[in-house]
């Protein structure tokens, strides 16, 4: 079952699984992409897996989360993820190409604003990063903006789009009934919440038209107060599994399933954090949002250290692997496009019995392959779990704030230079042009 296509209207995948979106800082400031980039996503196309979503692609640089993100907010941009799809494509690898927005959640501002654009004007309450209101035209001007990088995207010979409405950045910020506080009519009610990102799909279609793949990524239950218990719960998975069929009905192809109302969230990624690390990287996002120089302190102190780590163990629980696959079920029983679902998969015969038990149709993984680019590979080998699993253990990406994203597990190498060695293999070959 992991090995068989997955047929989406205009769009076959060769195999089930699916590269999630992750990546690091690896382009220039301006956001044109770099070789390093391609160097990155090649690593999994040569891996086996069906198909690869990009790592959060910007449709205008004030929506983007840090700098050195490849953008898609200007045709100069096209040349390189052509040349980026045709790499991806020699592996018979698909390129699904993620449209994103941060809003008001971002980890380290540009120096171009000050202040991202949201539903709202209250600042994350998680790290404090301010926001500005949007006005009517600034969510229509959004709007386009979307539609334009999908077409960016078609033209550049990519296989699809995904449009990012999870994990807390602008599209969720919307949809969320524990952040959107506007009075007008993108505001209130779900329909009303649901609004822009069915605007955003609407004028896709009417760009790209109808055969061209769109698929949409939504938090399904964000479990807003996690961390956070005065704070509203958000959406549940009701209201999702309505949204859900919108977006169906607005001609999605496929929903991707995932959760929480940031990022990063205790329920996703699941696993530890890695307070050790966070106090090492944290520096470059202090001034950053109202509340950074706060949280670093927090951190620091050896007694609330350990209680915010206590508190993110308790939130995430016990389950790492498949922790949305309810929800994946429950939407999957609402729609009859396909579903696919993030969360920790790592583990053939997990995955084959979510397939064959109607859960999903397909799965996404970031961390675990990080740690294993052949993963998909070994499954097809027989091997049912890598003999050096990813450990859950988010260092990865506690790094990529500062680092070249990678496996910063040492327990998993020989030696803290083998780690190191495996980790810059992202900047070879060197150059591109």
């Amino acid at each position: 079952m992991i090995f068989s296509p997955l047929e989406f209207p205009n769009l076959t995948v060769k195999n089930r699984i699916f590269r999630s979106s992750i990546a690091g800082r690896f382009d220039q400031y301006d956001g044109s992409g770099t070789q390093a980039r391609i160097n990155w996503e090649t690593k999994f196309a040569r891996g086996g897996v069906g198909a690869i979503i990009s790592s959060f692609v910007p449709v205008t640089p004030r929506g983007r989360i840090l700098p050195n993100f490849a953008t898609i907010h200007d045709d100069n941009r096209i040349p390189f993820w052509r040349e980026l799809g045709e790499r991806i494509h020699e592996h018979d690898c698909r390129f699904i190409l993620q449209l994103s927005h941060g809003g008001r959640q971002r980890d380290v501002g540009g120096f171009e604003w000050e202040k991202g654009l949201s539903c709202t004007d209250q600042p994350d309450p998680l790290n404090g990063f301010e926001c500005e209101r949007m006005t009517v035209a600034q969510i229509h001007e959004t709007v386009e903006q979307f539609a334009q990088g999908a077409r960016r995207a078609r033209e550049a010979g990519l296989d699809g789009v995904e449009l990012h409405g999870s994990n807390g950045y602008l599209i969720t910020q919307f949809l969320s009934s524990a952040i959107n506080d506007r009075q007008d009519e993108y505001g209130g009610s779900l329909e009303n919440r649901a609004r822009f990102l069915l605007e955003i799909v609407a004028a896709i279609r009417r760009t790209v038209g109808t055969d061209f793949h769109l698929q949409v990524k939504i938090s399904t239950t964000e479990n807003n107060r996690s961390l956070q218990p005065n704070e509203p719960r958000g959406n549940t998975i009701e209201d999702s599994v309505q949204v859900a069929r919108w977006l169906e009905a607005a001609g999605v192809n496929a929903i991707h399933v995932s959760g929480g109302s940031y990022f990063p969230h205790p329920r996703n990624p699941v696993g530890d954090l890695p307070v050790d690390v966070f106090l090492k990287t944290f520096d470059t996002m202090i001034s950053s949002g109202t509340r950074t120089l706060y949280n670093y302190l927090l951190f620091r102190g050896k007694l609330t250290g350990k209680v915010i780590r206590d508190r993110w163990r308790k939130a995430a629980g016990k389950v790492f692997e498949g922790v949305n696959l309810d929800d994946a079920h429950a939407v999957k029983r609402a729609v009859g496009i396909p579903v696919i679902v993030t969360g920790g998969f790592q583990t053939a015969s997990f995955i084959r019995a979510a397939l064959e038990e109607g859960k999903c149709d397909g799965v996404t993984i970031a961390r675990p392959l990080v740690a294993n680019n052949d993963l998909v590979q070994q499954f097809a080998q027989g091997i049912d779990r890598p003999a050096r699993p990813c450990t859950y253990c988010n260092r990865c990406l506690v790094n990529a704030v500062e680092n070249p994203m990678g496996c910063y597990d040492e327990s998993r190498f020989p030696s803290r230079d083998a780690m190191i060695q495996e980790i810059l293999t992202v900047f070879e070959p060197a150059e591109f042009s």
